[in-house]
């Protein structure tokens, strides 16, 4: 019986030890078989005309949106395993929110599926240094990722490889534990927008960098709520969207042309789920962004505490308060302008930015080319050097048994 058990558990440990090798396997084939791309110098945005998202706008249409929270999913291994597909739209409804999309670790979730609003999202990511891309209109999950760290050719190709699956990718909260830094932004493409706000971080000189360079790139923002009974965590962060409906496909097309802003919603500590539903309920609303030639006129409905006009390398351009509307003259040394709206309470609303262009299309940036001779080389290098280690490792064990085997005949 004793040597059952102990064959059995040798037979265990054999297991594991060929499912961890098996695993690290896999891992190294993905970094070796990662494309190496030609990264070029980005120019700012130009042209004699101004893209303006807004300029259409009807202040009657904006959609309040949250596109990441986590529910109980993978056996509650994952953040949110105490949040119910029911509790999040519970409280999320109850705070006036339009769009509630819940953003499962790598699994689009399906409630509500048949409600013309639903629109299929998930997070993409599992790495150590939380390299994660929120996807907006999803048909299947990748499976792909590089969890160890990541080089801006890892970062690319997983923007490339999310690209062919999902109507929107956004680059979810860059700045924690710096998963991107803002220097990626001057080089990244291929993506839509990037996960400004957030619970846990704010990633404006991101944002900016990106815009600097030259590539279009719009505002989300979101709680990344774990605990939806926490008011805390809840109606932090949002998403307003300018549509005429909550269609899912209106709702895409919205946030495609840049008709939506972020905005952090000052939470008082200790503030209860009724106060905050009572406060959702007089935020300030937007009416006009409009463009008269070369200048940005800006109003809404109450009187903001201070309005930040931003340029060029998130370099502050104008700031005007106690008013609540406000004007910039765009001059020629200026490529776009965003604009930051702080109230009295300390909430802010993060405009996306009117830009200079064609007058046809919007300027984005082209999708790095791959280097085929340098990824090429790396593969032969990488290969090689992996069958080098694991005949090695053969040749060991062999010479270890033949000794083994040499003394227990002496």
């Amino acid at each position: 019986m004793l040597k059952f058990f102990f064959s059995t558990l040798r037979f265990i440990r054999t297991i594991i030890l060929l499912f961890i090798v098996l695993l690290i396997l896999i891992v190294v084939i993905q970094y070796i078989t990662c494309p190496v791309y030609r990264f070029q110098t980005r120019n700012p945005f130009s042209g004699t005309e101004f893209y303006n998202p807004y300029q259409n706008i009807d202040s009657a249409l904006w959609r309040k949106a949250n596109f990441q929270v986590q529910s109980y999913a993978w056996a509650g291994i994952t953040a949110g395993r105490g949040n119910t597909n029911k509790e999040i739209y519970t409280v999320y409804n109850n705070l006036g929110y339009d769009i509630i999309a819940t953003s499962d670790y790598q699994r689009i979730n399906r409630y509500r599926n048949d409600d013309p609003s639903y629109i299929p999202v998930y997070e993409h990511g599992y790495g150590i240094k939380k390299n994660h891309q929120v996807l907006v209109g999803s048909k299947r999950v990748l499976w792909r990722d590089y969890p160890l760290f990541q080089s801006i050719h890892n970062k690319q190709h997983i923007l490339n490889l999310l690209r062919k699956d999902n109507e929107l990718v956004y680059i979810a909260h860059p700045k924690l534990r710096n998963g991107y830094q803002p220097g990626d932004m001057k080089y990244l493409a291929n993506y839509d927008g990037i996960e400004v706000l957030n619970n846990f971080c704010i990633s404006l000189e991101h944002w900016d960098a990106a815009l600097s360079s030259g590539n279009y790139i719009t505002i989300l923002g979101n709680d990344d709520a774990h605990d939806v009974s926490n008011p805390d965590e809840i109606g932090h962060h949002c998403t307003f969207i300018n549509s005429p409906s909550n269609n899912k496909q209106d709702i895409l097309k919205a946030l495609k042309a840049g008709m939506a802003f972020g905005a952090r919603i000052f939470r008082h500590p200790g503030e209860t789920f009724k106060e905050k539903i009572k406060r959702t309920k007089i935020l300030p609303v937007i009416s006009l962004v409009e463009m008269r030639r070369d200048t940005l006129y800006i109003r809404f409905d109450s009187i903001a505490k201070e309005i930040r006009f931003i340029g060029q390398d998130g370099k502050l351009l104008k700031k005007s308060g106690r008013t609540n509307e406000a004007f910039y003259k765009i001059s020629e040394e200026d490529t776009y302008i965003r604009t930051e709206i702080e109230f009295p309470d300390q909430s802010v609303y993060y405009l996306n930015p009117v830009c200079r262009y064609n007058g046809i299309s919007l300027q984005k940036a082209p999708v790095p080319k791959i280097n085929v001779y340098r990824t090429n080389i790396l593969r032969v290098i990488g290969f090689a050097t992996l069958i080098f280690i694991i005949l090695n490792y053969f040749l060991l064990r062999k010479r270890v048994k033949q000794r083994n085997i040499k003394k227990s005949n002496a």
